[in-house]
């Protein structure tokens, strides 16, 4: 199968804990950072994760280092690199565990 341009995007999942009191903001903020293309508020040690897409592993820095630690809220982060993707069929499946119709 041939590669396709999102197959060559570097995909970064950056965990983020942010002030309590400032979740909301916080998320808000990341969501207009250069290259955040999704951001969720989760359960569990983190209150926030951003999804990056970036054209190449020298604008990780760019934006990891730079532009998010100028977001106010940040309290301490987790970056990690996305190295292979699924199917998105199978991603459903995963996401469908535990799920049953009746």
């Amino acid at each position: 199968m041939a590669a396709s341009y999102n197959d060559r995007m570097v995909t970064a999942i950056v965990l983020v804990n942010a002030e309590r009191s400032r979740i909301p903001e916080t998320a808000a903020e990341l969501a207009n950072v250069t290259h955040v293309k999704e951001v969720y508020s989760v359960t569990g040690d983190w209150d926030i994760v951003a999804v990056l897409r970036l054209p190449s592993y020298d604008d990780l820095d760019d934006v990891v280092t730079g532009e998010l630690r100028k977001v106010e809220g940040i309290t301490r982060t987790t970056t990690m690199l996305a190295f292979r993707t699924y199917a998105p069929a199978l991603l459903d499946q995963g996401f469908g565990v535990g799920l049953h119709e009746d």
